[in-house]
């Protein structure tokens, strides 16, 4: 049995995804706070979301597509993988893929169009618009046996749909008959396949749009508003995907040209995502763009919100923050506190809260403690960590093994020591992803860095941190902070922390790390057994030592580290010399030891040093 232990166990935020607080969380409730981005979509002003994951996109988008949420009727659109892939594979001989994968769009909304005029006109306009009539308007007739002649009467997923859509597009058998056509007539016998698609969307559009008109929507109702959410679901670093959401956005503004006024179109899409996006039309969007963003005030008015709903009281401001939580946290008040060491966006301010409210729940206390507050942060920043790699894993792959960069240092670090930090790690990131070599430059990581939001930069008297598409730091630009949310992660804390003893904790690291790599590379070797077993003992001697420094470099020991790497890198070198001598100079491990002892010789300085550099002291 659960005890009570007072108000904290109550208290909740919600769920860290729209879809879940729809169904068991907080969003079931009135905590949903109409925003800026939600109003325009609503007034029909933007109909291109674009925020980082965890922004609020879904949840514009629920609460549009949930009842009383636009006054008209709504079609929520969120492929999954089959639809995506099929999507994907659909090509048209004579087009372009973006054009290609906008005809298959257009299939779909005109289908869901006439879906829904066939039944909006049974439901509403034979009672009131045409009561004397015991037939409604020929376009709605028309559309009705156009869906039954193709099969698109059923309530079918998307994948189905598609797939149907594709099948007929492609092999020029979408029946027109419905509409008093047949292929021939719009000239599918001829042409490209490109061209006899569009030439029957085109015959289906007309007819939807009359249908629109002969009922008089636009007078009457508010207008159809098509909802597509959760492309990152299908999204991958290809050409097919690129062409997938461009022709989305392509077909987006066709139809809203094509349908006029009774149809409205909004798309949610991931900044990473869109950021990415580069085709022939796509400066025609920009007026159809919003970009969600959130101050610290909007994040506390969420948080009182969402704290009010769990707890079923009008609790003030006053009471969450100074009765609830701690006035203050390590003397700063505590939404300061939290919501400057989380990336502004109410996934990740719902998260804090929550595991602050979760760690002082776990030891029983009635309210949330400033130690409970402490190690909900060290708590939040490993996650987030996590996160943010996660985010970004499928255009930039590479992300998680930067953050070695910043880990055991200062919080602030100057362009200098990120340029050698990087040339330590060059060759290792060249060779682990050799499709992002372009990317992976001094002035490429400092750009993905702080366009993902780890990084800021320090412009005047501010450090400014971005996650939106503002200007990356220029080569004039030296000063750049880890984000408060990752420091306790990477123990980060403090922004003078960059000691000598710190450098040779880090170098020595490097050490152990080049030996590890090694060994696992050795663990997969086909070398003979004798070479493998030697060379092994050789590596592990090297750590053991490494290991052994970096305990006395920690307790404040004068130690020569620069000469211990030195010998470290010199001694691999040596024992990749020994395995090409012993006739294998092409083996993976040979290579491996090569690089390594590259890598550290770079890192300690170059060649110069005592003798440790003879080759009988490997």
């Amino acid at each position: 049995m659960v005890r009570d232990v007072g108000p904290v166990s109550q208290l909740f935020f919600g769920r860290d995804d729209a879809e879940n607080d729809l169904r068991d969380g907080l969003l079931r409730g009135a905590v949903f706070r109409p925003n800026y981005a939600y109003d325009e979509v609503l007034t029909g002003r933007k109909s291109l979301i674009i925020g980082r994951k965890g922004a609020g996109k879904s949840a514009i988008c629920r609460r549009l597509a949930a009842p009383g949420g636009h006054p008209g009727a709504t079609v929520l659109i969120t492929p999954d993988d089959a639809a995506g892939d099929e999507i994907r594979r659909f090509e048209l001989q004579g087009v372009g893929a973006d054009t290609a994968k906008s005809l298959i769009w257009r299939y779909v909304f005109a289908v869901h169009a006439a879906r829904h005029l066939t039944a909006h006109a049974r439901t509403e306009h034979r009672r009131r618009r045409f009561p004397r009539l015991r037939r409604l308007p020929p376009p709605v007739r028309a559309l009705r046996a156009f869906l039954r002649a193709n099969g698109e009467s059923d309530d079918a997923r998307l994948y189905d749909r598609v797939h149907r859509g594709a099948s007929r597009l492609q092999s020029a058998t979408l029946s027109l008959k419905a509409f008093g056509m047949v292929e021939a007539a719009v000239g599918v016998g001829g042409g490209s396949e490109g061209a006899g698609a569009s030439r029957q969307l085109d015959v289906l559009e007309d007819w939807v749009a009359a249908a629109f008109t002969a009922l008089g929507c636009t007078e009457r109702h508010p207008p159809l508003l098509f909802l597509v959410d959760q492309l990152e679901q299908v999204w991958t670093v290809d050409a097919d995907s690129h062409a997938l959401v461009a022709g989305l956005l392509l077909a987006a503004k066709h139809v809203t040209g094509r349908y006029g006024t009774p149809v409205r179109t909004a798309l949610f899409l991931r900044a990473d995502i869109y950021d990415t996006l580069d085709f022939g039309d796509g400066d025609k969007f920009h007026s159809d763009e919003i970009r969600i963003s959130w101050t610290r005030d909007g994040l506390k008015d969420i948080a009182l919100t969402r704290a009010r709903a769990s707890l079923g009281t009008e609790l003030t401001e006053q009471q969450l923050w100074e009765q609830l939580f701690p006035p203050q946290v390590l003397g700063e008040p505590t939404p300061e506190y939290l919501f400057r060491r989380a990336l502004p966006r109410p996934r990740d301010a719902i998260q804090f809260l929550n595991a602050c409210r979760s760690v002082a729940h776990e030891r029983g206390g009635p309210v949330i403690t400033e130690d409970d507050v402490l190690a909900a942060t060290e708590r939040f920043s490993r996650w987030k960590l996590q996160d943010l790699a996660t985010e970004y894993l499928v255009n930039r792959p590479f992300l998680r093994s930067l953050f070695a960069m910043f880990e055991n240092t200062g919080y602030v670090v100057t362009r200098r020591d990120l340029e050698s930090r990087f040339e330590i790690r060059k060759r290792t990131l060249h060779r682990d992803f050799p499709d992002y070599t372009q990317s992976l430059t001094p002035q490429g990581v400092i750009d993905v860095l702080y366009g993902t939001g780890f990084l800021g930069v320090r412009r005047g008297d501010d450090v400014v941190y971005t996650g939106g598409i503002q200007a990356p730091p220029g080569p004039g630009e030296d000063e750049f902070h880890v984000h408060p949310c990752f420091r306790p992660a990477l123990n980060s804390l403090l922004s003078g922390q960059r000691l000598t003893v710190n450098r040779d904790v880090q170098l020595l690291d490097e050490v152990t790390e080049a030996c590890a790599r090694i060994l696992r590379q050795m663990g997969r070797s086909t070398l003979p057994r004798p070479v493998l077993d030697r060379t092994r003992a050789r590596v592990e001697t090297l750590m053991r030592q490494a290991e052994e420094e970096r305990r006395l470099a920690e307790g404040g020991s004068l130690i020569e580290v620069h000469t211990h790497v030195r010998f470290a890198g010199r001694s691999l070198r040596h024992l990749a010399g020994d395995l090409r001598d012993a006739g294998f100079p092409g083996a993976p491990v040979t290579r491996r030891l090569d690089d390594e002892a590259g890598a550290l010789l770079r890192a300690a300085g170059g060649a110069a040093g005592s003798g440790y550099g003879s080759r009988s002291s490997g």
